[in-house]
């Protein structure tokens, strides 16, 4: 008898897109998945982090810290621009709270494999492990630290942070994955999620899957509320939604480089 397989929606780094969220929620709602997960950073970056807090707390089974909900709204935090201080000033009350009590990390078996999701690396949010790391990088993101806890270690870690979705397996059948982004996706940037699948809650091996899904959304309408909102950093923004180029990198004239580190940054 085929063993009941069951499906998980992973969405990450929506970043206060509304417009790419909802579509993408109803791409999931489409094919009847009702678990979604979300891997972190509700906001910053674009106009309606309030909106996307509600959305995702209403449908999210899990919701995790990403280092934009831990920055943005931390009261100790030093540093200040106009476009941080519009973002913050676009949640409501209880919001930014919310967001800086969110679990680091999460923890489930499927299919005899153990998944563990966070939303940068298993140290910290704002430590960043880009899809050309190196071996060493790669098996820290199976490792026990203060942040993810004592127990067994995980087989298989998704995570964000990046957006710059990718999938790796090693010989020990390790296996990496990075969500990509719904709402500021990188290089290709249409909004991208991972859909899980297998026998959940099991420790018996059984059939175990992982699928990338592209959703196309009407990028000029989220530029056009975004526009009307009066938000800094629209240029930036504009870039990464219509030709997925970093806002940094379009602030410097220098070509893009957000998906692969050059020689001499990989070699430091």
């Amino acid at each position: 008898m085929h063993p009941h397989l069951e499906r998980i929606a992973l969405i990450s780094d929506v970043h206060g897109n509304l417009t790419a969220l909802e579509a993408v929620l109803d791409d999931i709602d489409a094919r009847g998945i009702s678990r979604i997960h979300n891997l972190g950073d509700y906001v910053g970056k674009g106009p309606r982090g309030r909106e996307v807090i509600d959305v995702c707390r209403e449908r999210c089974e899990v919701n995790i810290l990403g280092n934009w909900d831990d920055f943005l709204p931390d009261p100790d935090r030093t540093f200040d621009s106009e476009a941080l201080s519009w973002w913050l000033g676009q949640l409501s009350e209880g919001q930014g709270e919310w967001l800086r009590g969110l679990p680091f990390s999460h923890d489930f078996l499927i299919s005899g494999r153990r998944v563990r999701l966070f939303h940068a690396s298993p140290t910290s949010v704002h430590r960043r492990v880009r899809f050309d790391h190196d071996e060493s990088e790669f098996l820290e993101m199976f490792t026990n630290t203060p942040a993810t806890g004592d127990g067994p270690v995980p087989t298989v870690v998704g995570y964000g942070d990046t957006h710059d979705a990718y999938y790796e397996v090693d010989r020990e059948r390790r296996t990496l994955f990075n969500t990509g982004s719904v709402g500021n996706s990188m290089d290709d940037p249409t909004p991208v999620y991972v859909i899980v699948e297998g026998v959940l809650g099991s420790t018996a091996e059984a059939p175990f899957s992982l699928q990338f899904v592209r959703v196309p959304y009407d990028v000029e309408a989220e530029l056009a509320v975004a526009r009307a909102t009066g938000m800094p950093e629209f240029a930036g923004y504009a870039s990464e939604l219509r030709h997925g180029v970093y806002r940094g990198d379009l602030a410097s004239g220098e070509p893009p480089r957000y998906h692969r580190r050059s020689p001499d940054a990989a070699a430091s």
